[in-house]
């Protein structure tokens, strides 16, 4: 797997926080990792309020937090040579390890360490970039010396895809195609040569009018689907998600490793999972039986079902409630009390 540097966006502590010129506060990367299609740039806002609300927070001033996040491969044309039916799209593993490998290459990049490791990593995943933290988690816990430096502490997992993807509503469609035969190989021709034929004003009308898009999601929206090779890489990687997803292969076998991590005084994984109410990539039984098995872990497992209707794609409307949440798992996760 080759690729060029990934576009990435970057929220360093505020120069206003108590304890930034202090060498002795911890250092946390907030690593966010999106969902299909995998454009950071979809994410900016809720990245952006996440950054103000930890900057406010009084009950966190003994650290230092770092936020980045990154897309995932494939998606802008400029990180990549172009596919072709030798050289495919990626699918899920690729970016796994791709992930794997810039979490791995990062270091502090302000403050009193300036290029020393981060004390601890905070992973945030959304939709597929849910099952990628956890192959993370898993990877590393199983091989620490993967990555000796990166010390993984928890996890927030946003609209969780972990499990069955392919028996969701959307999941089905997208998994039907994939099993038909010539349709699916050829489905990103018929859209790129659809997309095509719109101009790109006309384009962005329909995102921004027809599908109730704001005027940033709209421009990464437009901007995906008139690229040379986003729209490909999503089915591939689509595709790839509804044969992959399936049974959690790490189930048991990842909380075992947590309870030997604790026996050695290593820090131990807590994960907070929030699940749509009506969410059209989960499958409802499947979550609910997710559920049922892991609230014995309830002292480091919090699982969330949202009482409201916040969409899958939260990051296009409902970006400042989602980083309110997320804000407070935070606090519960790292505040001294």
């Amino acid at each position: 797997m080759t690729t060029t540097t990934t576009h990435s966006l970057s929220f360093p502590p505020s120069l206003l926080d108590k304890g930034t010129a202090d060498s002795q506060t911890p250092d946390i990367l907030i690593f966010f990792i999106p969902g299909n299609p995998g454009l950071i740039d979809y994410y900016e806002s809720f990245l952006s309020t996440l950054r103000n609300l930890l900057d406010e927070a009084e009950s966190l001033r003994h650290l230092r937090f770092h936020i980045y996040g990154q897309n995932l491969a494939g998606f802008a044309d400029n990180d990549h040579e172009p596919f072709t039916s030798e050289r495919p799209p990626y699918n899920l593993e690729d970016q796994i390890q791709h992930t794997l490998r810039a979490l791995s290459g990062l270091r502090i990049d302000s403050g009193p360490r300036k290029g020393h490791p981060y004390d601890e990593v905070l992973l945030i995943g959304h939709s597929v970039g849910t099952y990628i933290a956890l192959e993370l988690f898993h990877q590393l816990l199983q091989d620490p010396i993967l990555a000796p430096h990166l010390n993984l502490g928890s996890g927030i997992l946003l609209f969780p895809t972990i499990h069955h993807i392919s028996s969701s509503p959307s999941g089905k469609k997208l998994d039907l195609l994939r099993r038909t035969p010539i349709l699916g190989d050829n489905a990103y021709r018929i859209a790129q040569t659809f997309l095509h034929l719109l101009p790109r004003g006309a384009l962005r009308w329909i995102v921004r009018s027809i599908l109730g898009f704001p005027v940033h999601g709209a421009d990464v929206t437009t901007r995906w689907l008139k690229s040379r090779d986003g729209v490909w890489q999503a089915l591939h990687m689509g595709m790839d998600e509804m044969r992959v997803i399936g049974e959690d292969h790490w189930d048991e076998e990842l909380w075992e490793i947590a309870h030997e991590a604790e026996t050695h005084d290593k820090v131990i994984p807590k994960f907070f999972f929030f699940f749509g109410k009506h969410d059209h990539w989960v499958a409802n039984h499947y979550r609910d039986d997710f559920i049922q098995r892991r609230q014995k872990q309830v002292e480091r497992t919090r699982l969330i079902v949202d009482e409201g209707n916040i969409p899958h794609a939260f990051c296009i409307k409902h970006s400042e409630v989602i980083a309110e949440k997320v804000n407070l798992w935070i606090n519960q996760i790292y505040s001294p009390s």
